[in-house]
């Protein structure tokens, strides 16, 4: 375990991951306003959209027209899109995403019901993504799906998991994520897990994405950044699952990190007012009470009326 650090960089993931599973249609507008709300807090990394096949994800299926609309690209607005295979990827980069994330996944049920694929199939498709990224100049992130158990498969053992990871490595990724698709990781977990990923690599970073399916998303997040992490994905209002993966509510909520990492004295360079405000918005376009902890309670101490 390394010393607790003073900063924790966070990655909003709400336009994608938060929007993908949600029956309210969303409009290409609000999509556009939550990635802009989402840089006004203080964001400079943003999970924009996915290149996703519209008819197994609907809601994607305006992916370029939200980086359309989101206008010309500009110094410190990351914009992350989503790629499932080389076309996501190609669509991707002609999009004029800042950066690819390509999803592998550490289970065979789950790979075969997200992507059509083995898990074989998808680490060598890490080679096409990244040479298409490469010849871009588009920097590559893989999301390693699964990584700590599957809803079909069960347990995914840590050793088939650092396996998939060394093949990645092959790929010189900017950043490799681990991702508690379904929810069911506990910190002891994730300490270990990236206690042995730091140990293969230092030169590449180090990403967890979490869901709050049992109440564990924070706590593991703490758990992650005491490991070392060097990016948390988190949605704003806790939105998000996933299509494929049966019972996986949402993300683990933004506002609900940055809470407790101010009250720990770890900087996110996030204002909560502002995701407060975000969150209320985006509870109104999709009609219903969000799942952040925060957006019920508050920050503490109140502020002065």
């Amino acid at each position: 375990m390394t010393k607790t650090p003073r900063s924790v960089a966070i990655i909003e993931v709400a336009p994608r991951d938060g929007l993908q599973n949600e029956k309210v249609m969303v409009s290409t507008e609000d999509k556009i306003s939550l990635v802009e709300r989402s840089f006004a807090a203080g964001f400079r990394h943003v999970e924009a959209v996915s290149f996703a096949n519209p008819k197994r994800v609907p809601q994607m299926a305006d992916a370029e027209g939200v980086m359309a609309g989101l206008g010309p690209r500009r110094a410190g607005r990351n914009l992350i899109g989503l790629a499932l295979n080389a076309r996501g990827a190609e669509r991707a980069v002609a999009a004029e995403c800042s950066q690819i994330n390509y999803v592998v996944v550490a289970s065979e049920t789950f790979a075969n019901r997200n992507q059509n694929a083995s898990v074989e199939d998808l680490v060598k498709g890490t080679r096409e993504v990244a040479a298409i990224a490469r010849a871009a100049g588009v920097p590559l992130s893989i999301s390693l799906a699964t990584a700590f158990g599957c809803p079909f498969d069960g347990e995914v053992p840590v050793e088939r998991v650092m396996g998939i990871v060394e093949e990645l490595l092959q790929s010189d990724p900017f950043d490799i994520g681990f991702a508690d698709t379904i929810g069911c990781a506990v910190p002891p977990q994730v300490t270990e897990m990236l206690g042995r990923a730091r140990a293969m690599s230092s030169t590449v970073k180090w990403r967890c994405h979490f869901h709050d399916t049992r109440n564990t998303g924070v706590a593991n997040a703490i758990a992650a950044v005491e490991a070392g992490v060097d990016f948390l994905d988190a949605s704003t209002g806790g939105v998000g699952g996933c299509p494929f993966a049966p019972a996986a509510t949402g993300n683990v909520a933004t506002e609900d990190l940055v809470y407790v990492f101010n009250r720990m004295g770890i900087e996110t360079g996030l204002a909560i007012d502002r995701l407060l405000d975000t969150s209320r918005w985006l509870a109104g376009v999709l009609g219903k009470p969000l799942p952040s902890a925060l957006g019920r309670a508050g920050v503490f101490p109140a502020r002065a009326a």
